[in-house]
Protein backbone atom coordinates (compact mmCIF):
# COMPACT_ATOMS: atom_id res chain seq x y z
CA UNK A 1 0.00 0.00 0.00
CA UNK A 2 1.78 3.31 -1.56
CA UNK A 3 0.01 6.94 -0.92
CA UNK A 4 2.26 10.15 -1.83
CA UNK A 5 3.10 10.75 1.64
CA UNK A 6 4.49 7.86 2.96
CA UNK A 7 5.97 9.15 6.11
CA UNK A 8 4.07 11.80 8.33
CA UNK A 9 4.70 14.05 11.40
CA UNK A 10 2.11 15.82 12.10
CA UNK A 11 2.39 18.77 15.51
CA UNK A 12 4.35 15.91 17.31
CA UNK A 13 5.44 17.17 20.96
CA UNK A 14 7.50 14.81 23.57
CA UNK A 15 8.66 15.26 26.91
CA UNK A 16 11.17 12.64 28.53
CA UNK A 17 12.15 12.89 32.03
CA UNK A 18 10.19 15.94 32.48
CA UNK A 19 11.80 17.97 29.97
CA UNK A 20 10.48 18.52 26.08
CA UNK A 21 12.30 17.05 23.21
CA UNK A 22 10.06 17.68 20.35
CA UNK A 23 7.71 20.61 20.03
CA UNK A 24 5.12 20.48 17.68
CA UNK A 25 7.32 18.74 15.18
CA UNK A 26 5.58 18.70 11.27
CA UNK A 27 7.11 16.43 8.73
CA UNK A 28 6.71 14.72 5.67
CA UNK A 29 8.48 12.31 3.20
CA UNK A 30 6.74 10.94 -0.05
CA UNK A 31 7.29 8.01 -2.18
CA UNK A 32 10.13 7.76 -4.32
CA UNK A 33 12.08 10.83 -2.01
CA UNK A 34 15.09 10.59 0.59
CA UNK A 35 14.47 13.26 3.24
CA UNK A 36 17.45 13.97 5.34
CA UNK A 37 16.42 15.44 9.10
CA UNK A 38 20.16 16.92 10.21
CA UNK A 39 20.87 18.33 13.72
CA UNK A 40 23.43 19.09 16.09
CA UNK A 41 23.38 16.19 18.98
CA UNK A 42 20.61 16.48 21.38
CA UNK A 43 17.52 18.11 18.71
CA UNK A 44 15.55 15.46 19.19
CA UNK A 45 16.20 13.14 16.12
CA UNK A 46 16.16 10.10 17.27
CA UNK A 47 13.14 10.20 19.45
CA UNK A 48 11.35 11.75 16.39
CA UNK A 49 12.03 8.54 14.47
CA UNK A 50 11.17 6.66 17.95
CA UNK A 51 7.83 8.07 17.61
CA UNK A 52 7.31 7.51 13.66
CA UNK A 53 7.60 3.54 14.22
CA UNK A 54 5.72 3.70 16.92
CA UNK A 55 8.69 2.82 19.80
CA UNK A 56 7.15 6.21 21.83
CA UNK A 57 4.02 7.67 22.17
CA UNK A 58 3.55 11.36 21.68
CA UNK A 59 2.40 13.97 24.25
CA UNK A 60 0.76 15.43 21.28
CA UNK A 61 0.24 14.91 17.81
CA UNK A 62 0.02 12.12 15.25
CA UNK A 63 2.41 10.05 13.18
CA UNK A 64 1.58 7.76 10.09
CA UNK A 65 3.31 5.34 8.13
CA UNK A 66 1.94 4.33 4.31
CA UNK A 67 -1.39 5.63 5.37
CA UNK A 68 -1.95 4.41 8.34
CA UNK A 69 -1.78 5.66 11.87
CA UNK A 70 0.58 4.45 13.63
CA UNK A 71 -0.45 3.89 16.95
CA UNK A 72 -3.09 1.32 15.09
CA UNK A 73 -0.87 0.20 12.29
CA UNK A 74 -1.06 -3.87 11.52
CA UNK A 75 1.25 -6.21 10.72
CA UNK A 76 0.78 -5.35 6.75
CA UNK A 77 2.15 -1.92 7.43
CA UNK A 78 4.89 -3.12 9.37
CA UNK A 79 5.80 -5.67 7.27
CA UNK A 80 6.91 -2.96 4.51
CA UNK A 81 8.69 -0.90 6.77
CA UNK A 82 13.12 -1.13 7.08
CA UNK A 83 14.55 0.53 10.14
CA UNK A 84 17.98 1.26 12.00
CA UNK A 85 17.73 3.05 15.03
CA UNK A 86 20.78 3.69 17.49
CA UNK A 87 21.57 0.18 17.40
CA UNK A 88 22.17 -2.14 14.50
CA UNK A 89 19.94 -5.33 14.76
CA UNK A 90 22.68 -7.57 15.01
CA UNK A 91 22.45 -10.56 17.83
CA UNK A 92 26.74 -10.73 18.64
CA UNK A 93 26.39 -15.14 19.21
CA UNK A 94 24.64 -15.24 15.45
CA UNK A 95 26.55 -14.67 11.84
CA UNK A 96 26.44 -12.10 9.71
CA UNK A 97 24.21 -14.68 7.49
CA UNK A 98 21.30 -15.77 10.68
CA UNK A 99 21.39 -12.30 11.45
CA UNK A 100 19.68 -10.65 8.33
CA UNK A 101 18.09 -14.21 7.92
CA UNK A 102 16.06 -13.66 11.25
CA UNK A 103 15.01 -10.09 10.11
CA UNK A 104 14.08 -11.31 6.65
CA UNK A 105 11.75 -14.04 8.20
CA UNK A 106 10.03 -11.40 10.37
CA UNK A 107 9.34 -9.32 7.79
CA UNK A 108 6.95 -12.51 6.69
CA UNK A 109 9.82 -13.96 3.60
CA UNK A 110 9.69 -17.48 3.34
CA UNK A 111 12.62 -19.48 4.38
CA UNK A 112 13.88 -20.15 0.85
CA UNK A 113 13.01 -16.75 -0.06
CA UNK A 114 14.62 -15.45 2.88
CA UNK A 115 17.85 -17.05 2.57
CA UNK A 116 18.26 -15.62 -0.91
CA UNK A 117 17.65 -12.42 -0.11
CA UNK A 118 19.48 -12.33 3.13
CA UNK A 119 22.62 -13.53 0.57
CA UNK A 120 21.76 -10.50 -1.78
CA UNK A 121 21.92 -8.34 0.62
CA UNK A 122 24.78 -8.83 2.42
CA UNK A 123 26.41 -8.89 -1.42
CA UNK A 124 24.83 -5.40 -2.03
CA UNK A 125 26.80 -3.89 1.30
CA UNK A 126 29.94 -5.97 0.54
CA UNK A 127 29.89 -8.54 3.69
CA UNK A 128 30.12 -11.52 1.25
CA UNK A 129 33.07 -13.12 3.06
CA UNK A 130 31.76 -12.28 6.78
CA UNK A 131 28.24 -14.45 6.25
CA UNK A 132 29.80 -16.80 8.22
CA UNK A 133 31.28 -15.04 11.04
CA UNK A 134 29.73 -14.36 14.35
CA UNK A 135 28.53 -10.79 14.87
CA UNK A 136 29.99 -10.12 17.40
CA UNK A 137 33.79 -10.65 16.21
CA UNK A 138 32.95 -8.09 13.57
CA UNK A 139 34.17 -4.78 13.40
CA UNK A 140 31.84 -1.75 14.26
CA UNK A 141 31.90 -0.40 10.57
CA UNK A 142 30.90 -4.27 9.38
CA UNK A 143 28.58 -4.82 12.34
CA UNK A 144 26.61 -1.34 10.91
CA UNK A 145 26.78 -2.87 7.62
CA UNK A 146 24.78 -6.44 9.09
CA UNK A 147 22.34 -3.52 11.24
CA UNK A 148 21.92 -1.84 7.15
CA UNK A 149 21.55 -5.31 5.48
CA UNK A 150 18.62 -6.74 8.32
CA UNK A 151 16.90 -3.23 7.56
CA UNK A 152 16.78 -3.40 3.70
CA UNK A 153 16.66 -7.24 3.22
CA UNK A 154 13.15 -7.54 2.77
CA UNK A 155 13.12 -4.22 0.23
CA UNK A 156 10.69 -2.31 2.33
CA UNK A 157 8.59 0.68 0.72
CA UNK A 158 9.16 2.76 3.99
CA UNK A 159 12.86 3.23 5.27
CA UNK A 160 13.51 5.07 8.63
CA UNK A 161 17.82 5.34 9.24
CA UNK A 162 19.45 6.70 12.28
CA UNK A 163 22.42 8.04 11.48
CA UNK A 164 23.30 5.64 9.41
CA UNK A 165 26.58 6.38 7.94
CA UNK A 166 28.09 6.67 11.69
CA UNK A 167 30.50 3.46 11.81
CA UNK A 168 30.85 3.15 7.91
CA UNK A 169 33.74 3.88 5.80
CA UNK A 170 33.95 6.25 2.62
CA UNK A 171 32.79 2.69 0.31
CA UNK A 172 30.33 1.66 2.51
CA UNK A 173 29.02 5.47 2.71
CA UNK A 174 29.27 5.64 -1.20
CA UNK A 175 27.31 1.57 -1.40
CA UNK A 176 24.49 3.06 1.44
CA UNK A 177 23.96 5.84 -0.84
CA UNK A 178 23.48 3.92 -4.08
CA UNK A 179 21.26 1.17 -2.14
CA UNK A 180 18.98 4.17 -1.21
CA UNK A 181 18.73 5.83 -4.07
CA UNK A 182 17.92 2.64 -6.16
CA UNK A 183 15.62 1.60 -4.00
CA UNK A 184 13.83 5.52 -4.65
CA UNK A 185 13.74 5.17 -8.11
CA UNK A 186 12.91 1.32 -8.70
CA UNK A 187 10.50 0.74 -6.17
CA UNK A 188 9.46 4.29 -5.21
CA UNK A 189 10.48 3.69 -1.21
CA UNK A 190 10.38 6.91 0.50
CA UNK A 191 13.18 7.45 3.24
CA UNK A 192 14.01 9.47 5.84
CA UNK A 193 17.40 9.15 7.22
CA UNK A 194 18.96 11.14 10.52
CA UNK A 195 22.19 12.76 10.54
CA UNK A 196 24.59 15.30 12.43
CA UNK A 197 27.03 15.04 9.47
CA UNK A 198 25.14 17.46 6.50
CA UNK A 199 28.00 16.78 3.70
CA UNK A 200 27.15 13.18 3.67
CA UNK A 201 23.23 13.43 3.56
CA UNK A 202 23.35 16.26 1.07
CA UNK A 203 24.62 14.19 -1.38
CA UNK A 204 21.67 11.50 -1.21
CA UNK A 205 18.85 13.41 0.14
CA UNK A 206 15.86 15.42 -2.27
CA UNK A 207 14.77 17.64 0.64
CA UNK A 208 16.58 18.63 3.98
CA UNK A 209 15.33 19.63 7.34
CA UNK A 210 16.80 20.93 10.52
CA UNK A 211 15.49 20.45 13.56
CA UNK A 212 17.00 22.34 16.36
CA UNK A 213 16.35 21.92 20.28
CA UNK A 214 13.06 19.92 19.41
CA UNK A 215 11.66 22.33 16.72
CA UNK A 216 12.15 22.16 12.85
CA UNK A 217 13.97 25.64 11.80
CA UNK A 218 14.35 25.57 8.57
CA UNK A 219 14.50 24.19 5.53
CA UNK A 220 17.85 23.49 3.51
CA UNK A 221 18.26 22.55 -0.54
CA UNK A 222 20.91 19.85 -1.32
CA UNK A 223 23.36 20.94 -3.92
CA UNK A 224 23.32 24.78 -2.46
CA UNK A 225 26.73 26.39 -1.80
CA UNK A 226 28.36 26.77 1.23
CA UNK A 227 25.50 24.47 2.72
CA UNK A 228 27.44 24.12 6.19
CA UNK A 229 27.12 27.77 6.53
CA UNK A 230 23.18 28.11 5.71
CA UNK A 231 22.98 25.19 8.13
CA UNK A 232 24.74 27.33 11.38
CA UNK A 233 23.11 30.51 10.24
CA UNK A 234 19.53 29.07 11.07
CA UNK A 235 21.28 27.68 14.43
CA UNK A 236 22.01 31.14 15.22
CA UNK A 237 18.95 32.65 14.61
CA UNK A 238 17.21 30.42 16.23
CA UNK A 239 18.98 30.93 19.64
CA UNK A 240 18.82 34.82 18.80
CA UNK A 241 15.18 34.88 19.00
CA UNK A 242 14.91 32.24 21.77
CA UNK A 243 16.99 34.15 23.96
CA UNK A 244 14.80 37.63 22.85
CA UNK A 245 11.68 35.86 23.98
CA UNK A 246 13.03 34.80 27.06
Amino acid sequence: MKTSTAIRAERVSKALGGFPVLDEVSLDVGASEIHALVGLNGAGKTTLMRILLGMLKPDLGSAHLAGASVAGAEAQVWSRVGQMLETPFAYPELTALENVYCSARLHGMSKAVARCASERALSDLGLDQYAARRTGTLSLGNRQRVGLAAALVHGPDVIVLDEPTNALDPRGVIVLRRLLQEACRDRGAAILVSSHHLDEVARMADRISVLHRGRIIGTLRPGTVDLERRFFDLVLQSDMREQEHR
